[in-house]
């Protein structure tokens, strides 16, 4: 079934071009659970054949996931956080509760939505509370687009170098998820150390 989706998928793509990669990107990013792991390297494949560009793939992918991630944040922010401040009561999501998420990403919010866009299952949901908490817009869009930019980078040259090898493709992609979990666990480490660093330092300069 997995070949069958590949094949579909490479098909979809070489006929729709980059806007198949960027819809599909879209899709991914928002509610609709389309794996970007055999959406990307197919694309990937493709420019290794020299039916695409790899820049346009990885351009074309990354405004996909962005426009996607926007769809949640502005549902969330327009829509989600009038309804959660009035009826978040019955489901025990107090004022306060409310008050501590918008605090957290005013703080956080930057860091939380770069990581978030390289983790699996995360990056589906990472616009929600960042829309909820009113995140600046440039900034969300700015950590979105980089976070994306490097999955979405990651995937496509896997594509490029294995080619249509399904199991490969998996394995690979499978792997360069650990590796950006990894990554994202130095990155969190290494924030928290500088972030009580600099609280530190404001301690003992005050």
């Amino acid at each position: 079934m997995l070949h069958e989706l590949i094949n579909w998928l490479v098909n979809t793509i070489g006929a729709m071009g980059y806007l198949g990669v960027f819809l599909l990107m879209a899709m991914e990013s928002s509610v609709i659970p389309v794996p970007s792991e055999v959406v990307i390297p197919p694309a990937g494949y493709l420019a290794q054949q020299g039916k695409m560009h790899m820049g346009l793939v990885i351009m074309s992918g990354t405004l996909g996931s962005l426009v996607g991630a926007y769809a949640n944040y502005f549902a969330a922010r327009y829509l989600g956080r009038p309804l959660l401040l009035k009826y978040g009561r019955y489901v025990w999501i107090t004022e306060e509760h409310f008050e501590q998420v918008e605090t957290y990403f005013r703080r956080h919010g930057e860091i939380s939505t770069f990581i978030g866009r390289l983790l699996p299952v995360v990056r589906h949901l990472i616009s929600l509370p960042a829309g909820l908490a009113g995140m600046n817009h440039l900034r969300f869009s700015l950590y979105t687009l980089l976070g994306s930019a490097i999955w979405v980078t990651v995937l496509a040259w896997i594509g490029y170098f294995i080619g249509e090898n399904e199991e490969l493709i998996l394995k690979y992609s499978h792997q360069a998820v650990l590796d950006v979990i990894a990554f994202s666990a130095l990155l969190v480490a290494g924030y928290i150390w500088w972030h009580r660093r600099k609280a530190a330092r404001s301690e003992v300069s005050g």
